[in-house]
């Protein structure tokens, strides 16, 4: 049985869904702050499995303990947290309590249940602004642009530190780099509150009408088309990568796994395929650089596919229609 910590958010539900289809029982728990408590019936509808849910704060420990108590749980996949860059600028203190307080909180509760298997996710940001792409997993953590970088940066340092200090631990620590798309059914995907941060629901909710234009920040980027470059992977191609990461657990100490497609997309070929796949138009303007903003990155993936055996096998296609039919789905 699998603990999935912000069960009901984007990428956390996600997971879920494979995790179920593939036979695990699944406790979900999450506080509600960046999601829905709709999304549980909808997991049980995609997969004709429930999941046990609670709603609280991964910062509690009473509850963990509670959990850990009533349920048989053989590993955690710790995905709780605040993650909006921007706001991390503005609000430190609440990402440095939610991310990195939480999971100290939580891999104390482990440790009293005797619970010490987890999977942590991470992000790309951790490589800092010193690293050239691809990333490597070898490469040393860098400069990171803003608290929610560094907040990655730090659990990852506490994972590896407890690790070291005690050889029960297993962790899998997996670097995302940028998640987009939704379920195919339709029923579960990204429900950003307000204006979103990210690229893909903006592009979605332009094309729907819900906003009036794409704000493109810098077309002067040394790239081809002046736009930043990421690595784009399918969510639910991530969500097979924390499933097949569970055998990852059974070597103690920390290991560390890129998942990105190794391709990289500028944000301008983002707007051409989302129309090519969709074929709705989306209203755009450039607008000046954004501080913090990295010209271009992607993933070396080479070692999740050699220990791992994963790769992503969603095409841009795939990310395009999916997260536009979860955006018709989330506007009727």
């Amino acid at each position: 049985m699998i603990l999935v910590t912000g069960g009901t958010g984007y990428i956390g539900s996600h997971i879920a869904v494979e995790l179920l289809a593939a036979g695990h029982s699944v406790v979900l728990l999450d506080n509600l702050a960046n999601s829905v408590a709709s999304v549980v019936p909808r997991i049980e509808k995609i997969t004709g499995r429930a999941a046990a849910f609670y709603q609280g704060d991964v910062r509690d420990a009473a509850l963990l303990a509670s959990i850990f108590e009533q349920h048989p749980i053989d590993a955690v996949i710790h995905c709780a947290g605040l993650k909006a860059v921007g706001e991390s600028v503005t609000q430190p203190l609440a990402y440095y309590d939610t991310n990195v307080h939480g999971s100290i909180v939580l891999c104390q509760a482990m440790a009293k249940a005797g619970i010490k298997r987890l999977i942590f996710s991470s992000s790309a940001t951790v490589y800092g602004v010193e690293a050239i792409p691809p990333y490597v997993e070898t490469m040393g953590r860098g400069s990171c642009t803003s608290p929610y970088g560094t907040s990655k940066a730090m659990v990852e340092q506490v994972l590896e530190d407890l690790c070291a200090s005690d050889p029960e631990w297993s962790v899998a620590i997996l670097r995302y780099f940028n998640p987009i798309g939704a379920h195919p059914s339709g029923l579960i995907g990204e429900s950003p509150q307000g204006v979103p941060n990210n690229l893909m629901p903006y592009i979605s909710q332009v094309a729907a009408g819900v906003l009036p234009e794409l704000r493109v920040y810098g077309n002067d980027y040394p790239t081809q088309d002046g736009t930043c470059v990421r690595d784009y992977l399918h969510v639910v191609d991530l969500a097979v990568g924390h499933r097949v990461a569970l055998k990852a657990l059974e070597t103690p100490g920390a290991s560390h796994y890129n998942l990105g497609t190794g391709q990289g997309v500028s944000v301008k070929q983002m707007i051409d395929a989302f129309t090519q796949a969709t074929q709705v138009p989306v209203a755009f303007r450039y607008a000046p650089r954004r501080d913090g903003d990295l010209a271009a990155f992607w993933a070396s993936v080479e070692k999740a596919q050699q220990e791992l055996g994963w790769q992503a096998t969603k095409t841009l296609d795939d990310m395009m229609t999916d997260t536009w039919r979860w955006q018709q789905h989330a506007s009727a």
